[in-house]
């Protein structure tokens, strides 16, 4: 909730309290930033980037590895405060801190020979000589959401930085403490105050932050998504976007059923069901149906719900009431067309306002809006298909593309599968692993984003080429003529021996 207050010289300023989902309890506030405060701040990251960018790869990375280290010797001052400010488990707090940092160490070891200078060939071999130097874009912009708000937060933010661009990163106005702390610890590794900046706010920050960074990664919503894309076209600057999913799971006839009913299990009420690569929707072999539907209930009965700590707690509260709202329209309307609840459905208030309960919806279909809207919420839908053929069709019915999964033993088969899926990764028998996998990029097609985050073409979107030839001018004379004979001639040989032999 926005408050605006008076300060001493008269000027009024808003500020945005911050509340635990778990007690309500109002844990802090912090000030919208203004339009005027967020135009110095780029100008002063616009500056400081100059020297950071100046740097090599190497020591940028040395910056990063001693920020990661005390990120991991106070892991559990961040667990506790990521878990004050979203409701999730200790194990769901921990599980961004070990992500990430695989990521990191993942950088930090080859981040310096992606951003190396590459040799290129030329048309004239030996005359000619050509390099591609990678620059930073200069002042990068990261607007983050409240789900996952160190991993999520970081995961741009990194490899913006590595790269040589300063960054502003506009955490959640639900979650902004997880980030402060983590910016914190960035400048007491050493990296510059005015390299990595923190703003704060609402809508209105993040659309400013749009209006003069010279790169934007956002990841939130794809309505606002949308709009940050916009932006970012009339301004003629690069952009990323992670937004919305529908992740679809295709269980074969051959799958290890107590494995696939765990892995469902545990991927789809991950942060109760607040992940945008959750496994949404299941299409199950008619001819395995039923087992799995019996091996679903029977883990799912063994799936601790709560606010305790340790890592025996499977899941917490979820963040928002909006998307407890949007989980309990979902399964109503799904009931009204003939679904049936076979596990969960209901809200615990006995544990916190905004506690549901881990649920399974039977004798679904793509009439529902469970199997076609993003939930965002702890409902697992699972619908029977009679040929393979309907079960990929089904899969790729939806607005959306992010992230797919199969379980089956035929790892040639799944990836036959795999490559009829318009998504934008696909995991056999293990969901949401690709973005957990630094060395392979993860994200969208179609309304779930644009542009990949980890891997080599993660670290590369935040940079530009620049191509850098020579020519020695060997046996040339002064000539006006674009194709002088000399030079027609040269072209003719080299065509005919590029008939044979690779040059370029």
């Amino acid at each position: 909730m926005a408050i605006s207050n008076r300060s001493q010289s008269g000027a009024i300023y808003e500020h945005i309290e911050v509340k635990n989902p778990v007690t309500s309890e109002i844990i802090g506030s912090i000030p919208q930033t203004s339009a005027d405060e967020i135009k110095e701040t780029i100008e002063r990251a616009r500056d400081a980037q100059i020297g950071w960018g100046a740097l090599s790869p190497s020591e940028r990375v040395g910056y990063i590895r001693r920020w990661a280290d005390l990120v991991w010797e106070q892991q559990e001052t961040l667990i506790k405060i990521n878990r004050r400010e979203t409701g999730k488990t200790d194990s769901g707090a921990f599980l961004e801190i070990i992500v990430l940092d695989n990521i990191l160490q993942y950088y930090i070891h080859h981040a310096p020979n992606f951003l190396k200078t590459q040799q290129r060939r030329t048309i004239v071999p030996f005359i000619q000589k050509a390099k591609v130097f990678y620059k930073p874009h200069g002042v990068v912009g990261v607007i983050s959401p409240w789900n996952y708000p160190y991993l999520l937060g970081l995961i741009d933010l990194v490899p913006a930085l590595i790269a040589g661009n300063s960054a502003l990163l506009k955490p959640s106005e639900v979650t902004p403490f997880t980030a402060e702390y983590a910016i914190k610890l960035m400048h007491e590794a050493g990296i510059p105050r005015d390299v990595v900046q923190v703003i704060h706010g609402d809508g209105r920050a993040g659309a400013t932050l749009v209006e003069h960074v010279d790169y934007i990664a956002f990841t939130g919503s794809t309505a606002t998504g949308r709009k940050v894309a916009e932006t970012a076209a009339k301004r003629l600057i690069p952009y990323s976007l992670e937004l919305g999913g529908k992740d679809p799971c295709i269980v074969l006839e051959d799958a290890d059923l107590d494995m696939t009913a765990a892995g469902l299990v545990r991927s789809a009420f991950e942060n109760a069901g607040q992940v945008c690569i959750s496994v949404e929707r299941v299409y199950a072999d008619a001819r395995i149906y039923d087992a799995l539907m019996d091996k679903l209930l029977y883990y799912a009965g063994k799936y601790q719900m709560g606010s305790d700590d340790g890592m025996d707690i499977h899941m917490g509260s979820m963040t928002n009431t909006r998307e407890l709202e949007r989980t309990e329209a979902h399964i109503h309307d799904a009931i009204s067309k003939g679904a049936r609840v076979v596990f969960g459905g209901r809200r615990r208030p006995e544990l916190g306002p905004l506690f549901f309960e881990p649920t399974i919806l039977a004798d679904v279909d793509h009439a529902m809006d469970v199997m076609r809207q993003e939930t965002f919420g702890p409902i697992l839908p699972v619908m029977k298909f009679h040929n393979l053929e309907e079960a990929i069709r089904l899969a790729n019915d939806s607005e959306y593309g992010l992230s797919a999964s199969i379980f089956t033993r035929d790892f040639k088969r799944a990836e036959a599968i795999a490559r009829r899926l318009d998504s934008g990764d696909v995991s056999v028998n293990r969901p949401q692993m690709v973005v957990a996998t630094p060395s392979l990029p993860s994200g969208g097609q179609r309304n779930s984003g644009v542009g990949r985050r980890n891997g080599k073409e993660g670290l590369l979107r935040f940079t530009h080429t620049q191509s850098f030839l020579t020519d020695n001018l060997f046996g040339q004379q002064p000539e006006l003529r674009l194709a002088d004979p000399f030079s027609l001639q040269v072209a003719m040989v080299l065509r005919t021996i590029r008939r044979y032999i690779k040059f370029i």
